[in-house]
């Protein structure tokens, strides 16, 4: 069903055309990635079917603005990996914004995905971060599964944008399951905003 409704929606973006993807179809989708991704324990053993999980709900939610996702992606002739990069293909909104507006490059966005049963910190952080370059691109998001003290690791994100103008945001399964509750209450568009919130958080 995923398949089917990422080529409906490709074949209506190319014509700039309102998708006919069906809603019932989206809301259906976005209820079962949510459960997938509440059905997936925290822990080293479950880490590839988190990955695997994300690379599908990350395209759902972001989908046209975010294309062409490409697992465990090498970087520097192999000698370092991330584990997700998505295509910039927005044509508005706050990923086009983030270039045209905000000067920060990021034609391709990478993403990695920690299914760790404690919180997420400044090494985490800073693999994300060493992954990125003005070529590839300055702006990534880090998945992870939830936040004891969320506040300290958003002061951490400022850190690292001040100190070496790479936007780092964090995306957890609260963040998501909230994404997806959005898309099936037919609200998709609002995603932009809370995006655009979340960028914030750590830009100022």
């Amino acid at each position: 069903m995923l398949d089917k409704y990422r080529d409906d929606l490709e074949k209506d973006h190319r014509v700039d055309r309102k998708s006919d993807a069906d809603v019932s179809d989206e809301k259906e989708i976005a209820e079962t990635l949510s459960r997938g991704l509440k059905s997936i324990s925290p822990g080293r053993d479950y880490a590839s079917k988190y990955h695997d999980l994300m690379i599908g709900i990350i395209e759902f939610i972001f989908f046209p603005w975010l294309c062409n996702p490409i697992k465990e992606k090498e970087i520097n002739s192999g000698r370092k990996r991330i584990d997700m990069v998505m295509e910039n293909a927005a044509r508005g909104g706050v990923f086009y914004k983030l270039h045209d507006i905000r000067k920060i490059p990021c034609a391709i966005v990478p993403l990695e995905c920690k299914n760790y049963k404690t919180e997420v910190s400044n090494p985490e952080l800073d693999q994300l971060a060493g992954r990125m370059s003005v070529n590839r691109g300055m702006f990534g998001f880090l998945c992870c599964r939830h936040f004891e003290n969320r506040s300290k690791f958003i002061e951490s994100c400022k850190d690292t944008y001040r100190d070496r103008k790479e936007l780092i945001v964090p995306l957890d399964d609260n963040t998501i399951v909230k994404f997806l509750h959005l898309i099936s209450e037919e609200k998709r568009k609002v995603i932009d905003r809370k995006i655009n919130d979340l960028i914030d958080e750590v830009w100022y």
